[in-house]
């Protein structure tokens, strides 16, 4: 027998209420505060669950150093006309862009470090994107 399961993606930073405001605002997600005070949920549209957990020795991710290099990052898929107006609106909330490797011509994945530095990218699903635009790390 298969047990049932879900899975959520949880960030962890110094101030969990702060990055919590920030993806809910990003994602359009409702944050669903539980009894520890060191962890907050979203849940939005579209399946989005994510969680925050507070760690009080956070430091965050740094690429390329490898000692504590990034390994791993949250994709969020926008239709292709949406990208501008999604990399505005995530810019606007305290996002800050991280250079990529490939940088000319259509780019249908932008980088972006949260506001604790927990890198994030913008981008069109494949199904949307221009032939040979795939995503490249930072």
């Amino acid at each position: 027998m298969t047990v049932t399961k879900t899975s959520v993606l949880v960030l962890d930073c110094a101030e969990p209420e702060a990055l919590a405001e920030f993806y809910a605002s990003l994602l359009d997600a409702e944050i669903q505060v539980v009894s520890d005070p060191d962890f907050v949920e979203l849940v939005g549209h579209n399946g989005v669950h994510l969680a925050i957990r507070r760690d009080h020795g956070y430091a965050p991710p740094s690429w390329p150093r490898p000692d504590d290099a990034q390994q791993a990052h949250l994709r969020i898929l926008v239709a292709h006309g949406d990208l501008d107006e999604a990399e505005r609106e995530a810019v606007s909330l305290g996002a800050m862009p991280m250079e990529a490797k490939a940088n000319g011509g259509l780019r249908g994945v932008r980088f972006y470090a949260d506001p604790a530095g927990h890198s994030f990218s913008l981008a069109v699903p494949p199904r949307d994107e221009p032939a040979g635009r795939g995503e490249e790390a930072p």
